[in-house]
């Protein structure tokens, strides 16, 4: 017979900041688009993260939630491409976090996994690194989207995340 330790909310605290509202400075995030048709990337390109934040609440019973907001993901009306998340789920020990969200494009939400790696951490910090990977067709049937102005084939889309909240 074996005894298996559950984790605790210790280790989602032990993950995270302390409690507050931390956000991006622009100068400190890296956002990248490459879409990828099987093996081979067909087209990348910088995308412009206007805004994002990370509330980690006071108590355990509330998650902690990550918002990003992209300027010129895609401007065919106007308004920003927004993925928020809600349910932050700590992976290997802590120094992986799989944030389960939706991706709003052009006022669809689009289910989306971004996993996160943590590079650095401390108690008014956290650096991470992470994609979401999108199947494109179905994005494209939901949404209408296209990552350029000249069709290239894809068959799913990348977005790669590197953000340090302070």
């Amino acid at each position: 017979m074996t005894t298996v330790t559950l984790p605790t909310t210790a280790a989602a605290a032990a993950a995270l900041p302390h409690p507050g509202r931390y956000t991006v400075a622009p100068t400190r995030s890296l956002v990248e688009l490459t879409t990828w048709y099987g093996p081979l990337p067909t087209r990348r390109r910088r995308v412009t993260l206007t805004d994002a934040s990370l509330t980690v609440p006071d108590d355990d019973l509330t998650p902690a939630t990550f918002r990003f907001e992209f300027g010129d993901l895609d401007r065919a009306d106007g308004a920003p491409t927004v993925l928020a998340s809600d349910t932050v789920e700590l992976l290997d020990g802590g120094r992986k976090l799989q944030l389960i969200g939706d991706l709003n494009l052009r006022g669809v939400r689009f289910p989306a996994l971004l996993r996160l790696r943590v590079v650095e951490r401390a108690d008014d910090r956290l650096l991470v690194v992470g994609t979401a990977r999108l199947p494109y067709r179905l994005l494209r049937r939901a949404t209408g989207f296209r990552p350029g102005r000249l069709p290239r084939p894809a068959t799913r889309l990348r977005l790669l995340v590197a953000a340090e909240f302070a």
